[in-house]
């Protein structure tokens, strides 16, 4: 069995391809595909499949209609300008104020949407030293969004 960590590692690398080959001739289906899922031996079967999960988060983060370009914000710009280490202080300012926005939206939600869209925002704009151990850092140093995540049944039960 994995542990929280490890399995943030998966499916955000899961996504991390997925947006990168997206415009590429690998033409992959999240919602059916279950070629992420590699189990040893001695691993229970689960309904752990990372490009499922991936796929879900990336459903997560569609949620997001945060206009990244359009937001004053310091540490967001320190982003764009390639100080990627940024990006979870980032995230969590802009989830903070998507929330106050939207009062129904959990904070954990947020941070999850919007440091899914954000990535996806970064990557598309060919940001080169973005790469997924930002995202899997957010998520992994987050115990809010951990804890949130664990109590619902881990990533397998997170819908979208």
């Amino acid at each position: 069995m994995r542990t929280f960590e490890e399995q943030t590692a998966c499916i955000v690398e899961a996504l991390f391809d997925d947006v990168l080959n997206e415009d590429g001739v690998d033409f992959r289906c999240l919602q059916t595909d279950s070629g992420g899922s590699v189990q040893s031996e001695e691993e229970s079967p689960s309904d752990f499949d990372p490009v499922i999960i991936a796929s879900r988060l990336r459903q997560i983060g569609d949620q997001c209609n945060m206009d990244f370009e359009r937001i004053s914000s310091q540490v967001l710009q320190d982003v764009f300008m390639g100080k990627v280490e940024k990006f979870g202080a980032a995230v969590d300012s802009l989830c903070k104020r998507w929330s106050d926005q939207n009062p129904e939206l959990v904070y954990e939600r947020a941070f999850l949407s919007v440091s899914v869209k954000l990535m996806m925002f970064i990557l598309k704009k060919g940001a080169a030293n973005f790469n997924p151990g930002h995202l899997i850092k957010a998520i992994n140093e987050n115990a809010q969004v951990k804890d949130y995540i664990v109590a619902r049944g881990g990533w397998e039960k997170l819908d979208n």
